[in-house]
């Protein structure tokens, strides 16, 4: 069903601050928002510069700053973005015949295995490469990295909105892949090159560390198109150009300003996808956010547990056989028994909730559902054949 506004619309939750920077939460009254992630935006608003702090509906906290917020401030503070700088979700039209989930999850490839440019040379992913890899940057290319990242495929739902739909080229019933997936180190090496020094502080090089960090964002967007042209390959489907790329960890200078954005997509006219969990759906948006929400939406459903108490409760609850196979009926690829119970369904918030208080608060406009099929995280080994394991063996 199409997700509409509530019948009274609520205004956006404006918190009182003291001699800092506004803050603006975009969330119902009745969505789940920690109050330590609350505390955190207003920490960043207390800071040298800072000017306005907008949490999305997805909002919860992080180690440094808080996840799913867009911060504008006339200072760069590296920490603000952290250190997976480029992470992004990308999506790629899969134009497959047949998709029986049973089947495809023992094709994806292991996305676990890096891409080496010698002993993989003539692997055929390498065509989506134009130029040099950024920042010459080869660790862990081609891999999708743990956490939340994951690469999944899926089929488009409900289209609720047909002309931001046809405009991507999209209908009802098509298989997309989506890739979730960062810098896979590099964002780290630059934030730590900076902490070691700096700490929390400013960065005393804006340009500098601007360089560095437009060098991560190119290597993850570069990676998510690596990674879909390795599934692609795999099960028997053209690799295709991403029809949506979004980078959620990133800096944007806008007038002269610096706007940190962390675990937050751009929202101004741009196509985004939001994701879910890997037991519902995502929603692919149309933003239009303006000034107020710092030209940001959300970017998934974000936590509502932390990654301990979610293993806690989800041993308590479930079988990893039953995390294996999702609510909707689409299958998990995990051989980490620990992140399958991190990254259970449960331990994130109602993606429906976030994308409504989206649409009621003017952010952004929802272009379709789309339903997992397979949800690659990390290699099950232990789940193919014993003689595609001693193949995979024989190819590291």
């Amino acid at each position: 069903m199409p997700v509409r506004p509530e019948e009274s619309t609520p205004l956006p939750q404006q918190l009182p601050t003291q001699e800092s920077a506004p803050v603006t939460v975009f969330a119902s009254p009745g969505s789940w928002i920690e109050s330590d992630a609350v505390v955190q935006c207003h920490q960043v608003a207390a800071l040298d510069g800072m000017s306005r702090v907008a949490g999305m509906p997805d909002l919860h906290p992080g180690k440094a700053a808080p996840i799913g917020a867009a911060m504008l401030s006339s200072v760069l503070y590296p920490h603000l973005v952290g250190s997976d700088i480029g992470c992004g979700i990308a999506v790629f039209p899969f134009p497959l015949k047949r998709a029986v989930p049973e089947r495809l999850a023992g094709r994806f490839p292991d996305l676990d295995r890096a891409l080496d440019p010698v002993r993989d040379a003539d692997d055929p992913a390498w065509a989506v490469l134009d130029g040099d890899i950024p920042a010459g940057h080869l660790d862990g290319v081609g891999t999708v990295g743990r956490g939340n990242h994951f690469v999944e495929l899926a089929r488009v739902g409900t289209v609720l909105a047909p002309d931001h739909a046809d405009r991507l080229g999209l209908a009802e019933g098509d298989l997309v892949l989506i890739v979730h997936s960062g810098s896979r180190g590099l964002g780290e090496r630059i934030l730590r090159a900076h902490t070691e020094r700096h700490g929390a502080g400013p960065a005393p090089d804006p340009a500098g560390y601007l360089a560095a960090h437009d060098a991560a964002v190119r290597w993850g967007a570069l990676n998510r198109r690596l990674l879909a042209a390795r599934v692609a390959h795999a099960l028997g489907s053209a690799p295709a150009a991403p029809i949506v790329d979004q980078c959620h960890n990133l800096v944007e200078v806008r007038a002269g300003r610096y706007l940190h954005r962390k675990g937050a997509a751009p929202g101004d006219g741009r196509d985004v996808l939001v994701a879910g969990t890997r037991g519902t759906a995502s929603y692919l948006v149309h933003g239009h956010a303006g000034a107020a929400a710092n030209h940001s939406v959300a970017h998934g459903a974000g936590r509502k547990m932390s990654r301990a108490d979610a293993l806690r409760r989800g041993r308590a609850k479930h079988t990893v056989e039953q995390l294996r196979r999702t609510p909707v009926g689409s299958i998990v690829v995990c051989g980490d028994r620990q992140l399958l119970f991190e990254e259970a369904p449960g331990a994130y918030k109602r993606i429906e909730q976030v994308i409504a208080d989206l649409v009621a608060h003017g952010l952004a406009t929802p272009v379709a559902t789309t339903v997992p099929l397979v949800t690659y995280k990390t290699l099950d080994a232990a789940a193919r054949p014993a003689r595609d394991r001693r193949r995979a063996r024989g190819r590291r």
